[in-house]
């Protein structure tokens, strides 16, 4: 039944639609920590669909807010009042951080991201975009043209500038070699460089932990230099929190907060886990950054009330069971278990992360060089001991991703990294 579907994916759906694993995995439906396939087969999941299902699979309270709204109004869109979306707006407003916040909800992150280009190009008056190396910012074309990743940019052609900086990669570059502090203070240097070369930009976009590019990040505390250098200049400071935001990262509600002395972002734009698998994004602006368009806008989906539903049933779970405290603790306690793994295994270059939200590197043994096919085989592996995992970097796609849902238990925690331990040993 699988391959038929698999057959008819490849018959009406583009080439470029990635699919995992060598025998492609239907799943129909989750639990929990768990998602089971078409053949009844039981994995605990350790990707939740890219970091979507970012508390539970089928949450009692998120499935019970969506049903009892979908039984009144599913949509009307943005020209009418929305009584859901105001309360959210509110609610994402007050965690942000960001003073006299104003929110614009999306129907994902490459949307979220497309609309703060928007507003700091309107705002500054130029097309102009820094963005960091190894970057991954949505599919749209705006976000393609800003995104520093070889593999998921396939085109060239951009309605904007972008330069791109140094330092959302520690340990590979030309400052690898360097401690935190003098690495910090050689991307300043960078930085300044390369402004005295060109207009004045719009903004930076940064994630604080890359995602799509292996869990990657800088020293806390270089977006905070990079801050006051782009502060002096009047340069916006756009941070893409799609993944890193809602406390997955365990020591912060947001990624931006481990380079916190400078004050929050003047942007952030969110998606995946607000939902817990809806399709939610948006934007969180100082009221004169969203303010600046001189021209109407709606959005169609973005923000209909089912979906507005969920994201507030979802964030008031996450705060009230403190998930970001479980992150931490849990999160803290499986990377260093599989730091212990690692240290075993020649083909592992580093394992990092915060939180549940882990990276493990691959690399033929001895070497610097990635290993996509060793990341390969252990997906496939990990699949076969019934365990789901993601993969990603910006060196030939060799670092595998694991960013389970936030609720983990110790026991979930303890059960994956022995089916990895068992996945890794097998390259």
């Amino acid at each position: 039944m699988t391959k038929d579907l698999f057959g008819r994916h490849r018959a009406v759906l583009p080439d470029w639609l990635a699919l995992y694993y060598e025998d492609p995995l239907e799943i129909t439906h989750g639990e929990g920590r768990h998602v089971w396939d078409a053949a009844g087969n039981k994995y605990l999941d350790f990707f939740g669909g890219i970091l979507t299902t970012m508390t539970a699979h089928a949450l009692p309270e998120v499935t019970k807010a969506v049903s009892e709204q979908a039984g009144r109004i599913i949509h009307s869109s943005t020209l009418y009042l929305n009584r859901p979306m105001v309360e959210l707006a509110e609610r994402v407003a007050h965690v942000s951080g960001i003073p006299d916040a104003r929110v614009f909800f999306t129907t994902s992150g490459t949307e979220a991201n497309d609309t703060a280009l928007l507003l700091a190009t309107a705002h500054r008056r130029s097309n102009t975009i820094l963005a960091m190396r190894n970057s991954y910012h949505g599919r749209s074309f705006s976000s393609v043209g800003i995104t520093g990743n070889r593999g998921w940019s396939p085109t060239s052609l951009s309605p904007l500038q972008t330069l791109y900086v140094h330092g959302g990669v520690r340990t590979r570059g030309p400052y690898a070699h360097l401690d935190d502090r003098d690495f910090i203070d050689a991307c300043v240097e960078d930085l300044k460089d390369l402004l005295g070369h060109t207009r004045p930009p719009a903004a930076l976009i940064a994630e604080p932990v890359q995602g799509v590019g292996g869990f990657t990040s800088p020293p806390d505390g270089l977006y905070a230099a990079f801050r006051e250098v782009l502060h002096e200049r009047g340069i916006l400071w756009i941070a893409d929190e799609v993944q890193t935001g809602w406390g997955r990262t365990g020591e912060h509600f947001w990624g931006w907060q481990a380079h916190g002395r400078s004050g929050p972002p003047d942007i952030v734009t969110f998606a995946k886990g607000i939902g817990n698998g809806m399709s939610v994004g948006g934007v969180i602006a100082r009221a004169e950054i969203m303010n600046c368009l001189d021209a109407n806008s709606i959005s169609t989906f973005g923000g209909t009330q089912v979906t507005m539903a969920a994201g507030l049933a979802n964030l008031t779970y996450l705060l009230e069971h403190d998930l970001q405290g479980n992150a931490r603790r849990v999160g803290g306690m499986l990377i260093e278990r599989l730091r212990a793994v690692a240290a075993r295994v020649p083909h592992v270059r580093e394992v990092r992360g915060r939180g549940l939200m882990i990276g493990i590197e691959l690399a033929r043994p001895g070497t610097d060089e990635a290993a996509p096919e060793a990341a390969s085989t252990v997906l496939e592996e990990a699949r076969a001991g019934g365990l789901l995992i993601g993969k990603g970097g910006g060196h030939g796609t060799s670092v595998l991703r694991v960013a389970p849902p936030m609720s983990l238990t110790v026991a979930e925690a303890e059960e994956g990294a022995a089916i990895l331990e068992r996945a890794l040993r097998s390259i």
